[in-house]
């Protein structure tokens, strides 16, 4: 997540020779990254290329270009225009050679083993084999193969590295080897235990690969990566984490700041609705769980008569609940209730886009009700969320947004961030029923 940084940089790096056109160019820069984030890889592949990559990075750093460029001719004469113009090809140039360069830096530092990830396959037939031997002599695809699980003892890959054990033995396998990459290089697994294996708490922190069954037949167009000839899915990277979090922390931050300070005539006006409503108490608090279990204070605006704090604990309260006012309805239906939840945000209990947090009593009940529940708080719990914009809140089915939840979690990107916002803020413009 290093690249979307330099990406930004790079794109007002002109201004520092050239202090022209400083909103255009500052918009442009905003826009590209935004683009970029959404097109082009910032997970490194195996198989470093900037060629792979070009083709999407022009395309969408000259749809920046022509959108800001469209907005200056409007309304500046067209002499301004060719000033911006100037600096944007300045822009889009040094952007390209710093996706070379950077590039260029990471197949270096896994040559070097800096940038090496300690790998497990599973499986260890003739596949495995052939990968083993490709990862030995190129470094710069950056798997370190540190040994095979599989349910056969005799196998081809055997001869190469070593056995760690059966298939239900890959959690001590990749505690064991520091493992951070699984690879499943052999897919006459049965699917069920395969599955079983790879989402255990343990293996959900590993980045998960695939060759994809009947890969002799794939072709380069139809690659996500590979490994010499050998085509490689990414099924799951562990995003949220390390630079990334500090990344959406920083994003959090200025988003809840921001709205703070936007809609503080909205908060100021649904807390004196509140208050004429339902008299004392504006403010809901209630203990909710968070990331790794942790518990914190959620705040909301009251939108009910107050219940007993046991009742408020333990009750699935629903749409049709008849302690909600005419106030506490509206509130409700355009999610205006949730709004003192971005002080939740800049406290760091909470952040912009995440699975909903639950109370404890439910937690504990749906974790033993509903397979992977408990596999949502390996992030920080959101303020909306992937289950949300998809339509499951309010009395909805609880294992549709766990599933839901855990997409939003091994699919993570900033752009997803900004599509489940743009989502949100659609759906409470439109009023839709919670």
């Amino acid at each position: 997540m290093v690249v979307p940084v330099v990406d930004f940089a790079l794109m007002l790096a002109p201004l520092a020779w050239r202090p022209l056109q400083l909103s255009a160019t500052l918009t442009m820069a905003i826009l590209a990254t935004v683009l970029l984030t959404g097109g082009a890889r910032y997970v490194a592949p195996l198989h470093l290329s900037v060629l792979d990559d070009l083709p999407t990075i022009i395309t969408r750093l000259l749809a920046a270009v022509a959108a800001v460029a469209a907005v200056v001719l409007y309304l500046y004469e067209r002499s301004q225009v060719l000033i911006f113009l100037e600096t944007a090809c300045q822009s889009v140039a040094l952007v390209v050679a710093g996706r070379v360069l950077t590039t260029r830096l990471c197949a270096w530092g896994r040559k070097l083993g800096i940038a090496k990830h300690r790998t497990i396959l599973i499986g260890g037939g003739t596949v495995s084999a052939e990968l083993v031997k490709t990862l030995a002599h190129h470094h710069e695809y950056g798997l370190q193969v540190e040994g095979f699980v599989d349910d056969d003892e005799d196998c081809p890959a055997g001869r190469l590295v070593p056995r760690l054990g059966r298939l239900a033995d890959l959690d001590m396998a990749v505690v064991t080897m520091g493992a951070d990459t699984i690879l499943v290089a052999d897919g006459s697994f049965d699917e069920q235990a395969l599955i079983g294996a790879v989402r255990t708490e343990v293996c959900l922190n590993a980045e998960l690969l695939v060759v994809p069954r009947m890969h002799h037949f794939h072709t380069l167009t139809g690659m996500a990566d590979h490994v010499g000839p050998i085509p490689i899915m990414r099924i799951r990277n562990p995003n949220l984490r390390g630079p990334t979090r500090i990344l959406k922390r920083a994003f959090d931050i200025f988003a809840s700041v921001a709205a703070l300070v936007v809609l503080s005539p909205l908060l100021a006006a649904a807390a004196l609705a509140v208050r004429l409503e339902g008299g004392p108490g504006v403010i809901f608090r209630q203990i909710r769980v968070g990331r790794d279990g942790q518990q914190f204070e959620l705040l909301k605006f009251r939108s009910m008569r107050p219940a007993s704090e046991n009742e408020s604990q333990t009750q699935w309260n629903v749409a049709s609940d008849n302690r909600v006012g005419p106030v506490g309805k509206f509130l409700r239906r355009t999610s205006i209730d949730e709004l003192p939840q971005l002080w939740n945000i800049v406290r760091g209990d909470m952040t912009v886009v995440g699975p909903r947090p639950e109370r404890p009593h439910f937690v504990e009940q749906f974790s033993t009700q509903f397979d992977r529940y408990s596999h949502r708080h390996r992030v920080q719990v959101g303020l909306t969320g992937f289950a949300q914009v998809s339509g499951l809140k309010g009395d909805t089915s609880i294992a549709d947004r766990c599933r839901y939840d855990n997409f939003y979690i091994e699919n993570w990107s900033l752009w997803l961030d900004i599509k489940i916002i743009i989502r949100t803020f659609r759906a409470v413009v439109l009023y839709r029923e919670r």
